[in-house]
């Protein structure tokens, strides 16, 4: 499906009854939309209506070119113009690794809207900010979103050699056909640098605090990106109904690596919280 908002046209995956409770799920990188079928197909499977777009940058309709546009801010503001195009006054959310950030901040912004929070992946950014400054384990695994800001050389490189670096970030671990779909979707002329400019846009406008939705945060011991402090720290900043489940053996692409065990937690959650 499309959906129009002000800023542009968002392509999207969605299923589910027109009417069902709404949810919402947010990728991150290098992926799309696409990261969510398994789990879009069982949350339509229980009457829930569940839309997942590809996010700015990623959809051709909304790639601006300025670094600024790609601020936490703005991607938040897509978020509320996405869920009102939709007709939903309040919604679940659910976001992995980029989309998971966007996540946290959006219900930090706007309780109201968000009925629930699930993120996978993703730690709070109070609680990675804070392993960055204790924990030299989280130092390392994130110094790649400082090598990433340099432009365009980390593009060329990543695409180079039919995208064998772009690909090798998917380890084996996301099926072959989506593995594939996002190369394609990435080599697109600009594509990338859009994806890419998430990293570069700079620091967020404000500060974040804790978040007061139910929450479910889902990480796994093979997370590269994300180390068991930040993962650990995260429950700080819930002030609402936490739970925190830990998948071993598991890496960073949690979605498509253990779509069964993520699909149930997601369904336990959002039935903990009302019927569909």
């Amino acid at each position: 499906m499309s959906i129009s908002t002000g800023t542009g046209v968002f392509d999207a995956m969605a299923a589910g009854p027109a009417g069902g409770r709404p949810v919402l799920l947010l990728h991150g990188f290098p992926q799309t939309g696409l990261v969510w079928r398994r789990q879009i197909a069982a949350l339509a499977a229980h009457g829930y209506r569940a839309v997942a777009p590809d996010q700015r940058g990623y959809s051709p309709g909304v790639r601006p070119q300025r670094l600024e546009d790609y601020r936490i801010s703005r991607l938040v503001d897509d978020v509320v113009a996405i869920s009102e195009e939709l007709g939903w006054t309040t919604f679940d959310l659910v976001g992995h690794d980029w989309g998971g950030a966007v996540a946290w901040w959006t219900a930090h912004a706007h309780p109201g809207r968000v009925r629930t929070l699930a993120v996978v992946s993703t730690p709070h950014p109070g609680a990675l900010a804070t392993a960055l400054r204790t924990d030299p384990d989280q130092r390392a695994r994130s110094r790649y979103m400082i090598d990433w800001r340099e432009a365009p050389a980390t593009e060329e490189r990543m695409l180079a050699q039919d995208a064998q670096e772009l690909r090798g970030f998917y380890a084996g671990k996301v099926p072959h056909d989506s593995a594939e779909a996002y190369v394609r979707h990435l080599s697109r002329p600009g594509a990338l640098t859009a994806a890419l400019n998430w990293y570069r846009a700079g620091r967020p406008d404000g500060a974040i605090g804790a978040v007061d939705v139910p929450t479910l945060y889902v990480w796994s011991t093979g997370d590269s990106a994300f180390g068991p402090v930040a993962a650990q720290e995260t429950g700080r900043w819930v002030d609402g109904p936490y739970r925190f489940e830990t998948l071993q053996a598991v890496s960073h692409w949690i979605p498509e690596e253990a779509p069964e065990t993520l699909s149930r937690l997601l369904l336990e959650h959002l039935r903990a919280r009302g019927e569909c």
